[in-house]
């Protein structure tokens, strides 16, 4: 998938090209159902399928106090966007300047100018321009001025919930890994980097790799049933995100138990899919009641995935 830095550098890149617009936080089902339409679209009249995305999040840049706990970062978002077979994503800075561009100028400038879209997919609770007030309504009106058409994606449900990502964000935020991964389609997954731990796990029978995390989003405190993924393998596991209650720790640290034998992974980059959650952080009496705890969390994790 080619990757263009801007909507200026996209100017002359597309013949007539099918495009959406959106921020496309953790590629979730709403998300999959617009870029496969999307993808079907540009297929038929064989053209190119471009997404326009934003980095950073707009709010970040409009409301700091309120920015959304990001799913993803950029890499992941393009990685994403990438298995989704979209043939090109313009990654549009955002900024206060940008933010002042009026929903019309936006539409003539970039969409037609810039791109010369012939039609344009897009969710239905799409906003843009200054103020936000470009809208579905308001694209549609100037498609008809501008000569490009449009398609509006209806919201996709999960039960009665309309997938959206900030109800992916709270999912996560709750600790309901399960609900995230039937709204993602797929489960969370948080990124990071192995680093040196106490070593108290290995020396009770469960060597463990801590994962310093890059992603925002991470479930809280709570012992997991996870997959790690690291170097193209992937391990099934178990995971504790807490302060190591039973031994005293005060800081929150992420240790992931992967049922292999120990192998050294240090300073190795580790993705964390988020499979179920098994319970709630304790303290326990003393080292022995805590291996025998996971002893048991390791066996209940071993038959959720067997499930899976």
């Amino acid at each position: 998938m080619r990757v263009i830095r801007g909507l200026e550098r996209a100017r002359g890149c597309f013949t007539k090209p099918v495009v959406t617009i959106g921020n496309f936080d953790g590629v979730h089902l709403g998300h999959q159902i617009i870029l496969q339409r999307l993808r079907e679209d540009a297929d038929q009249r064989g053209v190119d399928a471009v997404v326009v995305t934003f980095e950073p999040h707009p709010i970040a840049v409009l409301r700091p106090d309120a920015a959304p706990t990001l799913l993803m970062n950029l890499g992941d978002r393009l990685a994403a966007l990438s298995a989704c077979n979209m043939d090109a994503t313009v990654v549009q800075p955002f900024s206060n300047e940008f933010a002042q561009v009026e929903a019309d100028d936006f539409i003539r400038r970039f969409l037609v100018e810039s791109l010369a879209a012939q039609r344009l997919v897009v969710g239905h609770d799409l906003n843009f321009g200054r103020g936000r007030v470009g809208s579905v309504e308001f694209l549609v009106d100037a498609g008809g001025r501008y000569g490009f058409d449009v398609e509006v994606i209806r919201p996709v449900h999960v039960g009665e919930a309309v997938v959206h990502s900030s109800l992916v964000r709270g999912a996560v935020r709750d600790g309901d890994v399960e609900l995230a991964a039937r709204l993602l389609g797929r489960p969370h997954v948080i990124r990071g980097r192995v680093v040196h731990g106490a070593g108290r796990g290995k020396k009770i029978g469960f060597a463990t790799a801590n994962i310093q995390p890059k992603t925002e989003a991470l479930p809280p405190e709570g012992v997991y049933v996870t997959r790690a993924v690291v170097e193209g393998r992937r391990i099934d596991g178990v995971t504790s995100i807490g302060s190591t209650p039973t031994f005293g720790g005060t800081e929150s640290v992420i240790e992931s138990h992967l049922f292999i034998e120990w192998e050294d992974f240090y300073g190795k980059n580790l993705a964390l899919e988020f499979v179920a959650r098994l319970r709630d952080q304790k303290k326990f009496d003393g080292p022995e009641q805590l291996r025998e705890q996971i002893g048991r969390d390791v066996e209940q994790a071993r038959a959720i995935l067997a499930r899976e």
